[in-house]
């Protein structure tokens, strides 16, 4: 697959339940992948949580999840309703309400259905989480950067820590003030990171 880009294998990245993806395409096409990055993400799919992995914080969950919707149609009312969650998430509010925005200008309708999937990417809800891939993540060979943020409420950096530990060819990157999504500041520790890898 990879061959068609013209390269003989490519630095594979995913966050959250694309990092869930990334490491089953890594176990699955070996040979394809020269490297992972995996951000926000933890070993197991979206469920149940093993016991040894923290879940997420039922607290913030319950505050996330019980918010109102706004007016899909409305991109201010979209935009304040994303920063409100990435506060609860320990995300920069700005950084959530910009890409929010930008999330609406590039989408072709302005039907609220349409403006709703795309901004809560309900994709993610036809998931296939089977079979599990936890007890495969020793076979996976390939340099592997995890970042994670130690103020991670969804998935707490227990996860990180597992993942980086369970992966041989791991490395752990930290960040004292993220959340569940990459802040801006540290897009440049992290491009520096992938590129030793």
């Amino acid at each position: 697959m990879v061959a068609a880009l013209g390269a003989p294998a490519a630095h594979l990245g995913g966050a959250g339940v694309g990092g869930m993806v990334a490491q089953v395409a890594a176990l699955e096409h070996p040979l394809a992948f020269s490297a992972l990055t995996l951000v926000s993400t933890r070993p197991v799919a979206p469920g149940p949580v093993d016991e040894d992995l923290p879940d997420h914080d039922q607290a913030v969950m319950g505050a996330l999840f019980s918010r109102a919707m706004p007016d899909w149609s409305d991109r201010a009312a979209v935009a304040a309703f994303a920063a409100d969650g990435a506060e609860l998430l320990g995300n920069d509010p700005q950084q959530a309400r910009a890409t929010a925005a930008r999330i609406w200008d590039r989408t072709p309708s302005t039907r609220p259905s349409v403006q709703q999937a795309n901004q809560l990417g309900v994709v993610f809800a036809r998931l296939d989480c089977a079979p599990r891939w936890r007890e495969r993540l020793g076979e996976l060979c390939v340099p592997t950067l995890v970042v994670h943020g130690r103020e991670d409420p969804f998935f707490p950096i227990g996860n990180g820590e597992a993942l980086a530990a369970e992966i041989a060819a791991a490395r752990l990157l930290a960040f004292d003030e993220m959340g569940t999504a990459v802040r801006d500041r540290g897009a440049d520790r992290i491009a520096t990171a992938m590129l030793a890898l």
